[in-house]
């Protein structure tokens, strides 16, 4: 790869190049990168607006995160929250922290990589901000999404006896970073040893390039059923329970075999000595849908792939519960991945 230092470029010359491949997409968008501000039209929809911030060191390791695959992520994290509201993403803004050690190249694979997710998902760049850093990268990503007014779906909603559902699996983004982190482990002692993937593509694509539930979202609205509330799984099952149930006001009941594992993750978990049910309630990183859904859409609910139901609301006072095997109740904590920790 070239190594173009930034400065010979200039701030224009390096927006240009970073965003001349991003065609508009969306009506909403009648002013994209260029301007002062963007400029967007929604009419009559209401507008989602979410954030997030990936600080090299804290949300990944570019020892085993390539560049491409870490502008894809940043991306889809954004997406999932507005999927989350029951509303689509249209729009990001994109903000880079960069230090001398980050060539324009470096630069041109992160936005491949938003460029990739947009393209797949349907969403519009529309501007950002470049800026130098001391160290290390720095990645802030906004999205702005839409969502009919009577369609929004808020974490306060649940209600007693509604079913507890979920997209996909869990736990495989948690035990594809242990892989990765073990992995990292035997280079620094063997430089010369290959690291040992076979059989695992699955964990680590859930890790480095996962994907956000836009499919579950058609799927429901195609069923016609409505979430009562919902959540992404960003931060492990236990911590977005916690989340609704607290904001609605309730309780809630799972069930321990009711919880989506895949088999590579549970293959991994075996490997290494881990409880896959744990890295399942606190691991985190799934960026799937957590939703509560009324006991009367129980017939709809089964005919829509990919989703489980785990479990059911309860009132407050019961609080949240795990339930074993054998019928056994522990309490949940909300012990998911936190940063600040």
């Amino acid at each position: 790869m070239e190594h173009t230092e930034i400065s010979t470029i200039g701030e224009f010359g390096l927006i240009k190049r970073l965003t001349q491949n991003f065609p508009i997409k969306n009506i909403s968008t009648e002013k994209g990168v260029g301007d002062d501000a963007a400029v967007l039209n929604y009419k009559d929809k209401k507008t989602l607006i979410t954030t997030d911030l990936l600080l090299e060191g804290v949300h990944f390791d570019l020892t085993y995160v390539p560049l491409r695959h870490l502008g894809y992520k940043a991306a889809i994290v954004n997406f999932s929250d507005i999927y989350a509201m029951n509303g689509q993403p249209k729009q990001i803004i994109v903000s880079l922290g960069v230090s001398k050690r980050f060539s324009v190249e470096n630069l041109e694979e992160i936005y491949a990589g938003i460029r990739l997710a947009c393209n797949k998902y349907g969403v519009d760049l529309v501007g950002g901000d470049t800026s130098a850093s001391l160290n290390g990268l720095t990645i802030s990503i906004t999205c702005i999404g839409e969502g009919e007014d009577e369609q929004i779906v808020y974490r306060n909603g649940a209600r007693e006896n509604d079913l507890i559902c979920v997209s996909g699996d869990l736990g495989s983004a948690y035990m594809g970073l242990q892989l990765l982190e073990r992995e990292k482990i035997v280079f620094k002692s063997s430089p010369d040893v290959q690291p040992d993937f076979e059989g695992k593509d699955y964990i680590l694509q859930r890790q480095l390039k996962p994907e956000a539930r836009r499919d579950i979202i058609d799927n429901l609205h195609k069923n016609n059923v409505l979430p009562t509330a919902m959540i992404d799984v960003s931060d492990g099952l236990s911590s977005e329970l916690f989340h609704i149930c607290t904001q609605s006001n309730v309780g809630c009941r799972i069930f321990e075999d009711k919880i989506p594992i895949s088999e590579q993750a549970a293959v991994m978990a075996e490997e290494m000595n881990f409880n896959i049910v744990t890295a399942a309630l606190n691991g985190g990183e799934d960026y799937e849908l957590l939703f509560t859904a009324s006991i009367n859409d129980y017939e709809k609910l089964l005919k829509i792939d990919n989703i489980g139901i785990i479990g059911h609301i309860t009132t407050a006072e019961k609080g949240l519960a795990l339930v074993g095997r054998q019928g056994e109740e522990i309490s949940l904590k909300a012990q998911g991945w936190n940063s600040l920790h």
